[in-house]
This record gives C-alpha cells, structure tokens and sequence, in this order.
C-alpha cells in the first residue's frame, strides 16, 4: 500500500512569527480533526526550518526544505548545501521545481546533482516534473515528463530510486487558478508510473508515490486523490491557510 502524502510548499512567504503562528495553527486543527494515515510535510522558507522542524516533532508531521544547492561544499555565497539541511534533521527536500527551473535556470543535470546530494545526506527527495502550457498544447507533454524524469531519475539504483517521491506539476496550473481534470491528472500519473514500470519493474512502480500539484485546494482535492494513481498533493497557496491545508490533508477516500 502507497503512503498518502499531502506536502506544503510555501515558498518564499511569510515572516518568522508568521511562520510560527501557522505552523501551530495547522497543528492545533490537526490535533483536532486528526489526519488518519496521511503523511504530512511541510516545506517552509530555509530560516524557518529549524523552528519548524521542532514544531513537528511535537506534532506529528515532517519538515522539509524548498531547496538545496548541486555542489556539496564551497564558495556559493548566499546558498544552502543538502548536508546543511539534513545536518537539521529534516527529512524532505523539493527538487526540479518549474519555478526554480523558469527563474534560476535549472537544468536535469543541475537538478540531478542536487537528488544526488539529497539522497547521500539522507533527505528524501520530492522531485517535479510537469509541462508548459504551449507543450501540452502541441501534445508533447508525455515526451516532456519523460525526459525530465529520464533525465534526473533514471540513473539511479533501484534502491535509491525507491525512496523518491515524485509530484507532477503541469506548469501551466501552478499559481494560476486552473487546474488539471481529475483526468488528464491520472493519465499522467499513470504515464509516469508506466515509466517507473519499465525502468525498475512493477514492484517499485507500484509503492512509488507520485503527488499532484497545480492549484490543488480544499474544493477539489477530494476528487483529484480519488484517482487510483493520484497519491497526495505537493500544495502551493493553500498551504498558506491552516483550514484549507487541513481539509486537504483529510481529503483521501475513507
């Protein structure tokens, strides 16, 4: 049986005490309505991860960082290593981004060299994929995700790539109100997780957790985690609000 995982990417939102009011807001209702075998994440800016971190262990949910540098050590003035991050206990770190591939240039091999980092610092990675809107229109986005995948994935040992949770993001539904059909959702989890098949077997392919992302909220999550291959959220703006997250978080099929 795959993890049901909803995960909170807030990106760069919210000050610190801000943070912390919604880190013990999202708890306090947690702790009220439960979240039956849903795994939890909450990836808050870096400054934050800390407190954070110490939050969730007092309730129940993991922490992980919205980013790591592709270099181990060094002259990076301003950035943040994997070893920094998991030398804080925290468990998680999201990767492959469209935000972080469209405004900082990221590349598969740039982002390959992060899931690398990631997975020897013992992080584990939450890695996106997804198309461009002009991609899906010209029907190319089956190639798209599969290369991105190929690309960053692929070369991994089954037992490392077993430990990778992939969210798809169509890009053209991040931040933008427009969201995929619970359809077209599970046609591409389905694709992925037949990519998954092929390269490492219907085994690994069957307990790999493939989350949605892209303007999933409290209205629509329930239908989207309806679909067989649809495990979770990676959850943008509505992660920002305690009641939405955690409507979201007890959206699974009883």
């Amino acid at each position: 049986m795959r993890s049901k995982i909803v995960a909170g990417n807030w990106k760069m939102n919210t000050t610190f005490q801000e943070a912390e009011d919604l880190l013990y807001e999202i708890a306090d209702l947690m702790n009220e309505r439960g979240k039956g075998d849903t795994t939890v994440i909450i990836c808050p800016p870096s400054p934050f991860l800390e407190m954070a971190s110490d939050i969730g262990v007092e309730n129940d949910f993991f922490v992980g960082a919205q980013n790591v540098n592709d270099h181990e050590s060094g002259a990076y003035t301003g950035e943040v290593s994997a070893a920094m991050i998991g030398s804080m206990g925290i468990t998680h770190v999201i990767l492959g981004h469209s935000e972080r591939r469209t405004y900082f240039g990221e590349t598969d091999t740039i982002i390959k060299s992060k899931v690398a980092l990631a997975l020897k610092h013992e992080l584990v990675p939450i890695y996106c994929c997804g198309e461009v809107l002009a991609e899906r229109e010209k029907s190319n986005h089956f190639e798209v995700v599969r290369n991105q995948v190929n690309e960053a994935l692929f070369s991994l040992t089954k037992e490392d790539f077993s430990k990778i949770i992939i969210a798809y993001e169509p890009v053209w539904a991040i931040g933008t109100g427009v969201t995929a059909t619970p359809a077209q959702a599970q046609e591409m989890h389905a694709f992925i997780r037949g990519l998954v098949a092929d390269k490492y077997g219907e085994t690994v392919a069957a307990e790999t957790v493939i989350l949605y992302g892209g303007s999933c909220n409290a209205k629509n999550a329930a239908e989207l985690f309806s679909q067989p291959d649809v495990d979770g959220g990676l959850i943008g703006g509505a992660s920002l609000k305690a009641e939405d997250f955690v409507t979201i978080l007890n959206s699974f099929k009883k």
